[in-house]
């Protein structure tokens, strides 16, 4: 199938920073949706090879399903080349790996994240969030309600889990910026001594991190908890396993409630009419925390590299190029959600692929639901309602669907 050659870019992280770029998205998804996309140089970072962006509902299920054709481990997942020395290093992590390599690590993980683990975290999580809302209604008008309440929330959530100490909460907030916005100049870049960007991904950028992961599983092996790090370190995985589950638990972990959180309170107060139905009771919790992510899915984008020559949608593509789904485009396929734009909180079905699918499909995603439904839950019970009280500040990123800023005015019970 012949390309047209007027098709909008998606790859620029500028082009996310004022929101998902729904109307580009629909326009690809009509007219090329499998598009060559150009991989230009931008923000810092060299131009790359260029990629097949895939944005129907249908084409990206089918791409995050089959492993065999479209690998996780040959180029790893981000839209960037990584540095072929870094290779084999990033390739270590079980998001960059494919079955059967990928299934035996995940089921080892899967014992760390049991259900009643992460329901008996039910309780400490609503506490949280009750305390942290009590005291951003004491504000006076409004409120940043990241700065004040959802980073907090998502952050202390996951090192609780972990079991991380106290007192080094500030060290994964720290690595995670460092990973998730690296594309943004409000982070900027580190240099190495040719003056290039250095991948936050690299084993020189990741050294400080990995010796905390293996500190912290020392001591839970002397100290056992009833906390993940504790079951990951007693398991049979290796030394380097064992870092890239931490790095991975780090990242993923806080990054999707961290983006979750803030943007479906920005959902909420675009629809007052939803809004007042969540708050009177007449939306089910369940289905209001899938819609929401289904409007504000935390991650943007994920990269495959085709194994072999393949055809999607009618495209040819070749072995080795880079394919790469778009979520949130996936998330308002008008062939698989009727008036997607409507946010609509008792949708049912809603096959929103936020999580992603197939084998890769978020481990965490039970946990990442919980703590949502119990933030909306105690947002409903600390105010009246939410309303915006300036525009949002958006992550420079394609990859992460980040708000950095959320001025709101909770109003009264």
């Amino acid at each position: 199938m012949k390309q047209p050659t007027d098709l909008p870019d998606v790859f620029d992280p500028r082009v996310h920073a004022a929101g998902p770029p729904h109307d580009a998205f629909r326009e690809l998804r009509d007219r090329a949706p499998v598009a060559w996309q150009e991989e230009r140089a931008v923000l810092g970072w060299p131009a790359g090879p260029g990629f097949w962006a895939v944005t129907r509902h249908a084409d990206v299920v089918r791409v995050l399903k089959d492993a065999g054709t479209y690998s996780s481990w040959l180029g790893v997942t981000q839209i960037r080349d990584p540095d072929p020395a870094d290779l084999p290093f990033i390739r270590r992590m079980m998001l960059n790996q494919d079955p059967p390599e990928h299934g035996k690590l995940r089921r080892l993980a899967s014992r760390a994240f049991t259900p009643g683990r992460i329901a008996r975290f039910e309780a400490t999580a609503r506490a949280r969030a009750r305390e942290l809302l009590a005291a951003a209604r004491e504000a006076d008008g409004e409120v940043d309600l990241v700065r004040a309440v959802t980073d907090d929330y998502a952050l202390l959530n996951l090192t609780d889990l972990l079991g991380v100490p106290a007192g080094d909460r500030g060290l994964l907030h720290t690595w995670t910026e460092r990973v998730i916005a690296y594309q943004d100049p409000d982070e900027p870049a580190v240099l190495d001594a040719d003056g290039r960007p250095v991948n936050p991904r690299s084993p020189a950028m990741l050294a400080e991190m990995f010796g905390y992961a293996q500190e912290l599983a020392a001591h839970k092996r002397a100290h056992p908890a009833d906390d993940l790090m504790t079951a990951l370190a007693t398991t049979e995985l290796g030394d380097a396993e064992m870092e890239m589950f931490f790095f991975l638990l780090t990242v993923a972990g806080n990054d999707t409630v961290r983006s979750a959180a803030p943007g479906g309170v920005l959902a909420l107060a675009g629809d007052p009419d939803e809004q007042r139905r969540l708050w009177r009771g007449e939306a089910g919790a369940d289905t209001a925390v899938d819609e929401l992510l289904r409007v504000h899915p935390p991650v943007l984008s994920f990269r495959r590299t085709a194994a072999r020559a393949t055809e999607l949608a009618g495209v040819r593509i070749a072995g080795g190029d880079k394919v790469v789904v778009f979520h949130g485009s996936a998330n308002h396929d008008e062939r698989v959600f009727p008036d997607p734009h409507r946010l609509d909180l008792d949708r049912r079905p809603n096959p929103h692929v936020s999580f992603g699918d197939g084998p890769h499909v978020c481990l965490g995603a039970h946990f990442a639901r919980l703590q949502l439904r119990v933030f909306y839950e105690q947002l409903r019970e600390a105010c009246g309602g939410v309303e915006l009280a300036g525009p949002p500040r958006r992550l420079v990123s394609n990859f992460i669907n980040g708000i950095k800023s959320l001025p709101v005015r909770l109003r009264e019970p």
